[in-house]
């Protein structure tokens, strides 16, 4: 019975526990796959300058950053003031 709910809660618990830019620390951005230690001193340099509002903020001012990085850091549980990335479709 313990094994199973054990199975249970990690298959079917929610998305991973949201990791917010502007207080991680370097190591937790880092286990994030697809920065690597180049990308984020980057994103630690820019922060340090200022904290990132949202999104657009964050790939303006991080080179590399684009919507395919900032989805597939979203998916992972990286959001920007609290909030995931959200692609926004052109009309």
């Amino acid at each position: 019975m313990r094994t199973a709910l054990c199975l249970f809660t990690l298959c079917f618990s929610g998305p991973m526990a949201a990791l917010e830019i502007n207080q991680a620390s370097e190591a937790e951005l880092d286990n994030l796959r697809g920065l690597g230690p180049a990308f984020t001193r980057r994103v630690i340099a820019a922060r340090a300058q200022q904290a990132f509002v949202d999104w657009p903020d964050l790939m303006r001012r991080v080179r590399g950053m684009g919507q395919a990085t900032a989805k597939k850091l979203s998916e992972q549980g990286l959001t920007v003031q609290g909030q995931a990335w959200v692609t926004k479709l052109t009309p």
